[in-house]
């Protein structure tokens, strides 16, 4: 049975993603960085007939909850198959480019870019022990320097100095990562959801929540021919699926 860690996996995106793993027959360990939230999700989970998940207490932007979440996993299983960073925060909007705190612009990249190095140093050590490891980091076409600064792009007013940022630098990471695993097993992509209904933006978006964690499915599955380095976006690129960076 192949393992998968989902962050921030208590409710919307990443809760879905991880039923949608379980229907797959993967055991699933749903990372939270409130227990009780996440022993509540996973209570749901157990309820509509799916025992093979288990709470992960864990808060991305906090090194010490990391290196615990590790030894703790570490004890369980010696093979993760998949990660999916998902894990996120927008900051709070609007962020006007010239006074938006650098302290929100601090903590948003704690969560967004940092909380997903710290958590994939930290675990990389078990995917590398999978015979086809799998890494999706939940990026948005937000994060696409292409888009921004093309005026007949739908989102093109949609700006904002912390969020769209930490994207575009979880894109990059996510290039370099790619990069230095290119020649062993791993997929490494980013993945946007798209605008997708939830608690993050006020249930704003037109998208359901299952397409969008089908999309995360879609790349934490990928055969061995898929492809890697990619930045996919249905939202932003219907036709191919490949969003420019």
């Amino acid at each position: 049975m192949k393992k998968a860690l989902i962050t921030g996996a208590n409710k919307s995106i990443g809760f879905e993603a991880a039923r949608q793993l379980l229907q797959r027959g993967y055991y699933v360990y749903l990372g939270s960085r409130d227990a009780q939230k996440g022993q509540q999700a996973v209570e749901q989970l157990h309820a509509t007939g799916y025992p093979q998940v288990e709470l992960l207490q864990l808060d991305v932007a906090d090194k010490a909850s990391v290196a615990a979440a590790r030894e703790a996993l570490g004890r369980k299983t010696d093979v993760l198959d998949v990660l999916i960073n998902n894990a996120g925060i927008s900051g709070g909007m609007p962020q006007p480019a010239l006074t938006t705190s650098v302290s929100v612009i601090k903590e948003v990249y704690e969560t967004n870019v940092f909380g997903v190095i710290e958590v994939t140093q930290a675990f990389i050590d078990l995917l590398q022990k999978s015979p086809e490891p799998r890494i999706v980091n939940v990026t948005s076409g937000l994060g696409s320097l292409t888009l921004h600064t093309d005026p007949s792009w739908k989102y093109y007013p949609v700006k904002g100095a912390a969020y769209a940022p930490s994207k575009a630098a979880l894109n990059a990471y996510t290039i370099m990562l790619a990069y230095e695993l290119r020649d062993t097993a791993f997929k490494v992509n980013a993945v946007d959801p798209g605008y997708t209904a939830t608690d993050f933006n006020h249930h704003s978006g037109p998208g359901s929540v299952s397409d969008a964690a089908a999309r995360l499915v879609r790349a934490a599955t990928l055969g061995p021919d898929g492809p890697t380095s990619q930045f996919f976006s249905d939202d932003n690129a219907p036709e191919t699926g490949i969003s420019p960076w």
